[in-house]
């Protein structure tokens, strides 16, 4: 059976947050990458519209795969890594 569309768009989504590019340091643009990354830095590093972008990252962010932190009126995401773990070996036990 084919993979979703919308599974590629999250694994895509996943692997960009491994290793998010470095942004400038502005001071009203946020904190440094450690926090993670917002929905609209996420949508220009994949090429997706924003909206989509949130949807997704909201969708990962309830099923434990990623950690939020709030900055300002700006939601940042980060993979949470022991919590992916946790469920690929889950996937390779045959869940």
């Amino acid at each position: 059976m084919p993979e979703a569309p919308a599974g590629r768009t999250r694994l895509a989504i996943l692997e960009w947050l491994k290793n998010p590019p470095a942004r400038p340091r502005r001071p009203w643009y946020g904190r440094p990458p450690a926090d993670g990354a917002t929905a609209r830095a996420v949508a220009a590093g994949l090429g997706i519209p924003r909206r989509a972008a949130e949807s997704h990252l909201e969708l990962l962010a309830a099923l434990g795969l990623l950690r939020t932190r709030r900055v300002r009126r700006r939601t940042h995401y980060r993979r949470d890594e022991f919590r992916i773990a946790e469920v690929a070996r889950m996937f390779e036990k045959g869940w």
